[in-house]
């Protein structure tokens, strides 16, 4: 990186996460302290506002913005899929502001761009299933974004698939919420559980009678959106053979709780970790007579 680009990138990286130390942005441009320290002073120099703390670090004067920036096509392309991703999978406010972000992205780019940009924006496509924009679902994504904004504590009816006590499948859950996220199609709710006093995923198909509470909460500083180290571990090895001739289709079907996979002389042989059979039962029954379980007895 010459030094015309580290200073770009320096403003960036400044902009981005706030206060960083002289150490923090040689570890990240991969330079000396010294080397930065140049580099903080040419900027300074050339207008830029970074104010110094001892001891803390520094930081872009507040309200400092870096003018329009010049994107590749490759970076367009990157910024448009995901704004008409977002557009498509997220509900009608964060819908127009995906939009119009495009349309600014799209509007500043240079002649000689628009056009290989428009071309590849036009032709890749993420197709899933997007959820019906009137549906109770989207409604909820509503309630949750506002709940994640304000800090507000949630109270909703969760139905459990797998149970290991005999109790009922539907609990009245009250939860600090931390993030959203979009897997396997199915939008998932992070957040601490009360009950459980951990951090849970909550599915939102399984979520009946979202209330917001007005009591709040406050966040912690490093969530993410992922699962909790705590959840209850997948301490159950599944092992089972399938057919030569449908190892293609068992790959092309692969389960969400498939670990690795192995040629063998009859046929492929995959692992699995589960937590509780019931979990990969359905999918091991859509195979037949094509797939032979070696272990666990309890599932043969």
């Amino acid at each position: 990186m010459n030094k015309t680009d580290r200073l770009l990138a320096i403003v960036l990286e400044l902009q981005r996460k706030g206060r960083q130390r002289a150490e923090d942005l040689a570890d990240v441009f991969e330079t000396s302290k010294r080397t930065i320290y140049r580099d903080i002073l040419a900027l300074c120099e050339a207008g830029v506002p970074i104010l110094s703390v001892p001891g803390q670090g520094y930081s872009l004067m507040k309200g400092y913005f870096l003018p329009p920036l010049s994107f590749t096509t490759e970076e367009a392309t990157m910024l448009l899929l995901g704004s008409d991703f977002m557009a498509r999978n997220f509900d009608a406010q964060y819908r127009a502001a995906a939009e119009s972000a495009g349309r600014k992205i799209e509007g500043v780019l240079p002649e000689t761009l628009r056009e290989d940009v428009q071309y590849m924006h036009n032709n890749i496509r993420f197709i899933g299933g997007n959820t019906d924009p009137y549906s109770k679902e989207h409604e909820m994504l509503q309630q949750l974004r506002r709940a994640l904004l304000a800090r507000n504590t949630i109270r909703f009816c969760y139905y459990t698939r797998h149970r290991r006590d005999e109790q009922e499948s539907a609990q009245t859950r009250e939860a600090d919420p931390y993030s959203l996220a979009y897997f396997l199609g199915a939008w998932h709710l992070v957040a601490y559980c009360h009950l459980r006093q951990d951090v849970r995923n909550f599915r939102l198909d399984r979520i009946e009678d979202l209330e917001l509470l007005t009591h709040t909460f406050t966040r912690p500083t490093n969530i993410r959106a992922c699962q909790s180290e705590q959840e209850s571990p997948r301490n159950v090895t599944v092992r089972v053979l399938f057919d030569k001739e449908i190892a293609r289709w068992v790959r092309e079907g692969r389960s969400y709780y498939v670990t690795a996979e192995e040629e063998a002389e009859d046929g492929l042989l995959v692992t699995l970790m589960i937590r509780h059979p019931n979990e990969i039962l359905q999918w091991l029954l859509s195979w037949g007579s094509r797939v032979r379980v070696l272990e666990p007895d309890s599932l043969r």
